[in-house]
């Protein structure tokens, strides 16, 4: 079999298992995105999130990640939520409405990767869902998927940036989509100006610091940073107003994936319910959600904010 016959199965089968989309670059070092996330780094955007500092080299070159590696295959998949949540409950990121996306997409990339070594022979190969130091949006802007608008997510034309992106490393040669060329973010500052607390600095370069998504989130410190009292605008875990206001996301279709169902208690719960939720109900009712990540003093932490808005 050829490289373009390679191609189109291995495509065939990533729509088979339901991502819902596709794209392949060869596998080269990012040297224009080297230099970004390091200007990134050094301007102290990534708070305290340090893990981001290490294995720059990885970051930048696939090659270190899989020895021999020539192909870099990205895949997406919609989590756009079918159910949306109850007006009086505090906002919580619907990529984390329903099980946590990591169990999700890497038993996808598993499967994936099971049936290019059986169909195709002894290939070696890595999947990746935010669990080593891969620059996800970059590779799928090389495979041609789209392109990173202002708010410093990718979008696509044909169904906005509600989903999530993953990569299978191979040293398995395949034909190479055209990269994605056209910014379609034209003018537009909607999410720029949308945001409660400024974090997108200039148009694709985000003040992670300032991210209400990091601090639900990644910020671990028992108390919120001085500055962001009544800017956290109800949210609880996550943020999704960069992309609740782009005009690309109208074109956003509920997933069809049945483990992003939302859970009740996602949609249901008032700020008071949250509140009276003990700890060991925190961990029994959200064990395989990605809202444990933050943990239950952390939720708590959070809905103090909300609170004091």
């Amino acid at each position: 079999m050829t490289a373009t016959q390679h191609t189109i199965r291995i495509k065939e089968e990533a729509r088979r298992l339901g991502f819902d989309a596709c794209g392949i670059a060869a596998a080269t070092q990012l040297d224009d995105d080297a230099r970004k996330l390091e200007s990134w780094l050094k301007n102290g955007f990534h708070g305290t999130m340090h893990y981001m500092e290490n294995h720059f080299d990885l970051r930048t070159d696939p090659r270190k990640l899989v020895h021999g590696a020539k192909s870099v295959i990205t895949l997406l998949l919609n989590y756009y939520p079918k159910e949306q949540q109850q007006p009086d409950a505090p906002k919580i990121a619907k990529y984390a409405y329903g099980t946590d996306y990591h169990y999700v997409i890497r038993e996808k990339l598993n499967h994936l990767l099971a049936f290019i070594k059986a169909n195709i022979g002894d290939v070696d190969g890595r999947g990746f869902v935010d669990s080593a130091p891969v620059l996800e949006r970059s590779w799928a802007v090389r495979s041609g998927l789209g392109w990173v608008g202002k708010n410093g997510n990718m979008l696509t034309k044909h169904s906005g940036s509600f989903f999530f992106i993953a990569t299978l490393i191979t040293d398995l040669e395949l034909e190479a989509d055209a990269p994605f060329s056209t910014d379609y973010c034209g003018t537009c500052t909607k999410c720029i100006d949308a945001c409660p607390t400024e974090a997108i600095v200039s148009p694709t370069v985000i003040d992670g610091s300032k991210c209400i998504s990091y601090l639900t989130i990644e910020l671990k410190d028992a108390l919120m940073p001085h500055g962001f009292e009544g800017k956290m605008d109800g949210w609880m875990f996550g943020c999704d107003v960069c992309q609740d206001v782009c005009p690309w996301n109208r074109f956003s279709k509920p997933n069809t994936e049945a483990h992003f169902t939302p859970l009740p208690q996602v949609l249901n719960l008032s700020l008071a319910e949250w509140e009276a939720m003990t700890e060991e109900t925190f961990k029994q009712v959200f064990k395989n959600s990605p809202i444990k990540r933050t943990k239950w003093q952390g939720v708590q932490r959070n809905l103090k904010m909300i609170k004091n808005m």
